[in-house]
This record gives C-alpha cells, structure tokens and sequence, in this order.
C-alpha cells in the first residue's frame, strides 16, 4: 500500500520553504485539492543526472525553485567541507529569469558555510565558467544553467576540483548530502553575498581570450568569409563574436532580434538549435547578404550549430557531420604525435575509423562530456596520448584542452577556419564533407526523441527499457540484429567512463547500428541510428537513401520498445 500523501508532502515543503511567493504557489495547489499535481510536484526531490539538476521552475520538491538551490547549495558545501576543501568555488549563470535569484542563493550558502567564492558578476557562458575553474584551481564550480531546454526550466551543474562535471560516486555522495541538509529556510545564508569580503568578483575576458588566440590553430582567409552569427536570445553574443574578431573574421553578421540575453526567448518556439525552425532568422539573415556560412550557439553557448548554403537554399549540419569536419580539420593542423579524440558512444562511428587512419587514439564512453573528459584525463594519465578533440552528436564540442568541457565559442572559431580554409581554396565545406564520405563511406545519423512528461511518462519510459532488457528483435527496419549489447550489466570489463547505464546497442551487422536510452535531463526516450554504405557517384541521393532507412531503424525500434513515434 502506498502512504505517500502529496497534500502533507506539500505542507511540509510550505513550511520549510524560505520563498514567499513559492509558498504561496504550493498553498494554492492544496487548497484547491489539485492532488495530481500535488502528486507530481512532491514525487521526490530533483537528483543529479547527466548535467546535475534540471527541471521546471515552480514549487515543490521536484521542481527548480529556491528551496531546491538553496538546499542543494548546502549539500555540495557539505560535500566539500568532507573533503577539507575552503574554496574556491567558481559560481556563474545564465540568462534565465530565475538565474540571477539561484546564484545569489548559492554564493549566499557558500559564503555562509566558510567557503571562498569566486563568481562571474554578469550573465556568463558556461564554458567559461569551466575554464574559470580551471585557470583558478578552484575545488569546485557551479552554474546556475538549463542549458536550451525549454524557457520555463532552469538547472544547477556542479564541476570537480578537476574542472570536470561530477561522476560517481560524487554525485552520490553530494545527493546524499542534500538529503541530509533539512528545511531550507533553517539553511544558514548570507543575505548580501556579494558584499562579503569571502565572494571575490572575478573578470576572465581578457584570460580567456588570450588563451583561445595562444592554442588554439592560426590560418589565413578569414577576411574572406561572410558569417552570419546568433546566440538565440542566451549569453555568447559578445564572447563568440569577441573570439571571431581576434582570429580576423570582421564580416560577421548579427541577428539583431535574437542578440540580447533575453531568458523568454520570443523568437523561438524552443531554444535549441537542435530542434527545426530553430535557425531560420539566421538563415534568412544570410540569404539577404549572401554569406558563406551560419553560426548558432545555444542560450548557454556550449553548443554549436552550422548551417551552409546549398543550391537548394540553406541546410544544417548534423551534430556528427560537425563532429568529423572538426575532427579532419584538427588532425590535419596538429603537430601532436599520439593524439587523443574521444566521442560519446551514441556519435558517429565514424570518427573511430578516422582516428584509426591517423594513427591517433580513440575511445568512446558514455554521453556526456563529465564522460569525454575524465576518459581524456585518464588516458594522458596512462602515457597513451595528448588530447586533441572530444564531441557529442548533441551539437557539443571540445577543440583545446582549457576547458574541459563542450564550448560552442572555440568551436566556432575553429569551424569558420575550416570554412576560410576551403573558401581559400576555391571549394566549399561540403566538399570537404563528400571528401570524408569517399574515404571511410557514406556514415548517415538519426536520432528520435520519444518525450514522455511528467511521473506517469518516465514509468513509461522505464517499461520500456525493462522491456529492451528482457527480449530482443530479430530485426529493425530491415536489417537484421545481430548483436545487442546492453550497458546495464558488465561494467566491470569495461573502462570507468563506461560504467552501467540504461542503454542498449544493436548491431546491424555491417550496415550499421542502433541504441536506445532515456534522457539524462528531460523525458525523453532517445533512439539513434547509424548506417554506413560506400560513396557512390550520387553522394546526395545516397545520403537520402540513408536516412529513410535509417528513420525506418528508429520507428521500429520505438515500436518494439512499446514506445510509438506519434
């Protein structure tokens, strides 16, 4: 029998919340006896998945609110002090409505535990928080961050004294310190943070910047290309084109509308580059001044999207596509003897058979760059190599070793080098693209995002893995299965950055592959597909061919997960 009463849980919450207007909120939700939604809120408190917390911002104790931060905040100072550590955290945060509130919070609990803080005053890609953390030797870091979920989440991303996110058993030890901090109006805080003499404002533009010009490659050309520019409404406007500046791209083109941090992002029906429409201000931006390329991070600006004109009009690149031009253009500038490139296990393949022909070193290891980076850090530890690149098909990408984590800004100067590069020489990026696809095939990626919302969609979610688990397909769209690997069990014969996780892989056999796994950060079940074939002399209909098939993969496996497409 189940005891749990959300009515109670909710009344409970009210009065240990230190929020009026949160309070309020959850009180008029017991009034009006809307015990569903009781029942949803008070399932639980948010726990630290693939980017810490994540979750929509409102009452209870399975939203993003104060009460949560604040009761977080304390869990890692907590977490800290155990290991004997004073500071420095590093704190920043991004544009979101609620951003500037959360950060006061958290420098407000650290101060008040004995912590030393060193924060970014102004709204601040995440990707120079980490570097922060880094350059500063801080023994922790946090960001106050959704990232491009949608305008009503906001999240809470915690880093290791390694400038790394958080792995086990850190995320477990610092949830289980949570759970032990109590009421969060009984948190001891510091009403004004940021005039305390322990919280030290700090400035890395100048750092930043200086480091970017110094590793990352130089070349010529790029007074040449035309690019148009947006950070969708998020923080990386006057860094991304502050970065391209300083290696010589002038002609960069703003989309004024979508320039300003503006955490309602009204331009756009959900900020993600990622997701369809997402860009088309951009791309009719650059219709009107015929540029040569279209650059878009994400409102936290750790991510990178490209779009490229065709004879069509304009097309985005896929994540992967992105991914092995970065890597081809990086392996051709490198000086290293035995570099390192390290994908998630749901990227492309392909980078695998790219970084064999190099003579370079390659792993994969679970999504995430917590993942790409601590598997980087290992194999440098081992003698094995030197880093070089790290990507996820996510639109994330690691191009220097300053920061150690994804960063759509050094990703992008990177990327428009490549377009100079080959403007340079009188051919375009998807020449340089159909030049990979002669070499290691025609490698074609899908991916079908199931979302599922609320408790009621993760159960359903979770049934569908237990039921992967329990039998398998003989085929999915054609193809025959002919091996599955399921991460869940045999963690032990395999390196830590692929420890167990709720994912299954099947094996196509030489055509390809397909896994499947819930989201780490929303309700989604995700399944990718990668299929290869040998270029032929119709590169573009081969590439269509390939992504019907590859779309068939998916449905079907949605299908026999119990999980249909809509």
């Amino acid at each position: 029998m189940n005891s749990f009463d959300p009515v109670a849980a909710a009344r409970a919450w009210i009065d240990g919340d230190p929020d009026p207007e949160t309070r309020r909120e959850l009180q008029a939700l017991v009034d009006a006896g809307a015990v569903d939604e009781l029942a949803d809120r008070m399932a639980g408190t948010l726990r630290f998945g693939t980017a810490g917390l994540r979750g929509r911002v409102e009452a209870g104790s399975n939203r993003m609110n104060r009460a949560t931060v604040i009761r977080a905040t304390r869990g890692v100072a907590d977490w800290l002090l155990s290991r004997d550590s004073r500071g420095p955290v590093v704190v920043g945060r991004d544009a979101r409505l609620s951003s500037e509130t959360f950060m006061a919070d958290t420098v407000g609990v650290l101060v008040a535990a004995g912590l030393e803080v060193r924060y970014l005053p102004e709204p601040t890609p995440t990707p120079v928080v980490a570097y922060t953390a880094r350059r500063l030797e801080a023994d922790a870091a946090i960001v106050i961050t959704a990232s491009h979920n949608p305008p009503a989440d906001n999240g809470y991303k915690v880093y290791d004294s390694n400038a790394v996110q958080i792995i086990p058993p850190a995320d477990v030890e610092i949830a289980e310190a949570i759970d032990r901090v109590g009421r969060a109006v009984d948190v001891p805080r510091v009403d004004d943070p940021y005039g305390h003499p322990s919280a030290t404002p700090v400035d890395m533009w100048s750092s930043y910047m200086a480091d970017l010009r110094r590793l990352l490659p130089q070349t010529e050309g790029s007074d040449a290309l035309d690019i148009v520019y947006t950070p969708l409404h998020g923080v990386g406007g006057p860094w991304t084109t502050g970065a391209l500046a300083r290696f010589g791209f002038t002609a960069v083109h703003t989309v004024a509308d979508q320039f300003e941090p503006d955490g309602r992002f009204p331009t756009v029906a959900f900020p993600n580059p990622e997701e369809p429409g997402a860009l088309d201000l951009a791309e009719n931006l650059a219709r009107h001044v015929s540029a040569d390329l279209v650059l878009a991070n994400d409102p936290d600006t750790d991510r990178l999207a490209v779009s490229l004109p065709t004879a069509d009009g304009w097309q985005r690149l896929t994540g992967n596509e992105i991914g092995v031009l970065l890597a081809d253009f990086l392996l051709d500038q490198t000086r290293l003897e035995r570099p390192i490139l390290v994908s998630s296990i749901v990227s492309s393949p392909m980078l695998a058979e790219m970084a064999a022909a190099a003579g370079a070193v390659h792993t994969a290891t679970l999504t995430g760059f917590k993942w790409i980076w601590n598997a980087v850090l290992d194999l440098e530890a081992e003698g094995a190599g030197t880093f070089l690149f790290g990507y996820e098909e996510a639109l994330g990408y690691s191009v220097w070793p300053a920061v150690r984590d994804k960063d759509g800004i050094s990703a992008a100067v990177v990327f428009a080098q490549l377009a100079a590069a080959e403007h340079a020489r009188g051919r375009t990026v998807w020449d340089r693209l159909d030049d990979l696809f002669r070499r290691f095939g025609v490698w074609v990626s899908t991916q079908l995002s199931i979302v599922r919302p609320g408790t009621g969609g993760l159960a359903e979610i979770d049934a569908a893995m237990a039921r992967l688990g329990e039998e398998r397909p003989t085929g999915l769209g054609g193809f025959a299965v002919t091996d599955v690997h399921d991460f869940r069990v045999g963690a032990e014969e395999r390196p830590r950055w692929l420890p167990a996780a709720p994912l299954v892989e099947y094996r196509l056999g030489e055509a390809g592959r397909a896994l499947v796994r819930p989201s780490g950060t929303e309700p989604k079940l995700k399944i990718y597909v990668d299929l290869r074939r040998d270029a032929d002399d119709d590169l573009p209909r081969r590439r269509r061919h390939l992504a019907r098939e590859a779309a068939e993969v998916a449905a079907d496996l949605a299908r026999f997960a119990g999980l249909p497409p809509a």
